[in-house]
């Protein structure tokens, strides 16, 4: 049996000010910064071997929190690009209030929310799919295969099309799940991947 590890980053500057972030390196914010230090206590249990993240500062800025609380410094990292956040386009840097008051909300909807609808110049989360899944079949697999426990900390949407993959999620449910910031998902695997159990972690006393 092996262990997947998936935290959503910390709050950014741009979420605390409902800004449409995608690719745009920004920085937690206050509050995001307290949500990583509590993901690293909620995994003080957990074990990992070896972590993975994208390649924007505040998914890099979580996992290095989080191996702080953990005091697991040492752990190896791999960055790559392919658990970037999705690309919003056009969107990116905007408000998504006012965005939703010049697009109608419907249409601003289906952009953050749906399989296939890109935002303009943007990437849909179809697109984001075809590069995340195909890196983790490729890079990860064998290593959870061989047992090892990773964790892998990255962003919203880049992290709700891997859950697809691994919870056999249709494009049509993936609309209604939201993986909150810096909430670990855990995920107990056999050594042919197949899915024993999914939860998140939490306190003892929750």
């Amino acid at each position: 049996m092996c262990t997947l590890i998936i935290v959503r980053h910390g709050q950014s500057v741009w979420n605390l000010e409902n800004r449409f972030t995608g690719i745009f390196d920004v920085e937690l914010s206050g509050q995001g910064e307290a949500e990583a230090k509590k993901a690293g206590q909620l995994l003080k249990e957990y074990s990992f071997e070896l972590a993975y993240t994208s390649v924007l500062k505040r998914a890099i800025h979580t996992l290095d929190i989080i191996l702080k609380e953990t005091n697991r410094l040492t752990t190896p990292i791999i960055q790559t690009a392919s658990f970037n956040e999705r690309d919003y386009g056009d969107l990116q840097g905007l408000n998504k209030e006012d965005t939703a008051l010049k697009y109608g909300e419907e249409q601003v909807l289906l952009w953050r929310r749906s399989y296939k609808n890109a935002p303009p110049h943007g990437e849909s989360l179809e697109d984001t799919y075809k590069r995340v899944v195909p890196y983790y079949m490729e890079q990860i697999e064998p290593k959870l295969k061989a047992g090892k426990d990773i964790l892998i900390v990255a962003h919203g949407n880049s992290l709700r099309a891997l859950m697809m993959y691994l919870e056999s999620i249709s494009e049509t449910e993936i609309a209604e799940v939201n993986l909150p910031t810096g909430l670990p998902r855990i995920y107990r695997l056999d050594n042919r991947l197949r899915l024993l159990e999914v939860f998140y972690a939490t306190n003892k006393e929750e």
